[in-house]
């Protein structure tokens, strides 16, 4: 049994953000039914590699939303699933007519969650964006980097974020429910995402309005103590030391007994103190050092291409590598499901759906002759 067996989800959403979610809630048991336009379908399908790796454990039914037939396709639909999740610039979804007011007219108990750049209301709500402008106007940017210029992260940090962000309110609802009886409608920006990751500096930001600088904050680079080294075979190590107890521990192993007492932390003299730093780790190469500071108990990593992340026993014995059978593709590699559980683990059931994969059989579930299948092909309306 997985942890979300029993509860349907009509995924509407396209690309990343929504993708990301809605395969956490398959991967855990939900059935997930992925509602694309015909002969289109989610825009990810022109990326190959992209599409399979977000939407495993999916069904896929194609819908055309504009016409009538389409919408009540899509109420019937929804009339028995647990949860709907929708990805479109906001008014979009009532002018298609299957806006939250009209799916709980019919389905008092469905938990609706729609994920956007800057949500539902607010001067910004109409705005187009991407990952890359939500993280600018959120500050995740402007603290990235040098103190020259800033730099994009290497992760996609709003819209893998918005989708988890979408999964925490979904499964609260449908907790909720539990108590209620009753669904309820959940609003998710991403730029609001985004500012709620600002902890620790925006803490130090409220609390005495001082700006931090942008590749001088201690978890930024700003410190010896924690920042990444290149080693004498070309390749770099990061340094996570947060604790005098570590600090201590790596000077003993760099034989810096000079600077065991000295404020890792500081600031008049850090620029030296990597450079000292760097000159150390370039005696040796970097595996040598992983050895050597692991065994000293100092927190340290290699810097990892993505060839060697996932040949890392660790990621291998964590089963954050796994296959999953294609129709046409046959065995496609996929990353593991990053929760855990003791009596009801995510497991890897289907393979991420062809385009529309599943409509004739999702529609003979809502009681659909195939000569009535037909037509709706015939009509464009699937």
């Amino acid at each position: 049994m997985t942890s979300l067996k029993g509860i349907t989800i009509l995924d509407l959403t396209r690309l990343l953000p929504g993708a990301y979610g809605s395969m956490l809630m398959g991967d855990l048991g939900a059935e997930v039914i992925k509602i694309e336009q015909p002969r289109i379908g989610d825009y990810m399908r022109q990326y190959p590699p992209y599409y399979y790796a977000v939407n495993r454990n999916k069904k896929s039914i194609t819908l055309n939303l504009k016409k009538k037939k389409g919408q009540e396709i899509f109420y019937q639909l929804a009339n028995s699933a647990d949860v709907i999740l929708e990805g479109f610039r906001p008014g979009v979804v009532h002018r298609l007519g299957i806006d939250y007011a009209t799916i709980k007219a019919i389905n008092p108990q469905i938990v609706y969650c729609s994920l956007s750049g800057y949500g539902q209301d607010g001067p910004y709500r109409n705005w187009v964006g991407h990952d890359i402008n939500y993280i600018g106007f959120g500050g995740i940017l402007g603290l990235t980097g040098t103190a020259n210029n800033p730099v994009i992260p290497g992760i996609q940090t709003a819209d893998i974020g918005g989708g988890m962000l979408a999964v925490i309110g979904i499964l609260s609802a449908l907790l909720a429910k539990n108590h209620t009886g009753s669904g309820q409608f959940i609003d998710v920006s991403m730029l609001d995402g985004v500012i709620s990751w600002l902890s620790i500096h925006a803490g130090m930001y409220l609390f005495n309005q001082e700006l931090p600088i942008r590749g001088s904050m201690p978890f930024s680079g700003g410190t010896a103590a924690y920042n990444i080294y290149e080693t004498k075979d070309k390749k770099w190590i990061s340094l996570g030391i947060l604790e005098e107890k570590f600090w201590k521990n790596l000077c003993n192993i760099l034989q810096c007994k000079d600077l065991e007492d000295r404020p890792f932390f500081e600031v008049a003299h850090r620029d030296a103190l990597k450079v000292k730093l760097q000159t150390i780790f370039h005696t040796k190469n970097q595996n040598e050092w992983i050895q050597l500071l692991i065994n000293a108990d100092v927190p340290c990593a290699p810097v990892y291409d993505l060839d060697e992340v996932f040949q890392d026993p660790q990621v291998l014995h964590r089963e954050m590598v796994c296959e999953v059978e294609h129709p046409t593709q046959g065995r496609i590699k996929q990353l593991g499901i990053p929760i855990k559980f003791s009596e009801t683990p995510g497991r890897l059931r289907i393979p991420p759906p062809q385009l529309g994969e599943h409509t004739s059989g999702l529609l003979q579930g809502l009681g659909y002759s195939d000569k009535q299948i037909q037509e709706l092909q015939n009509t464009e309306v699937i």
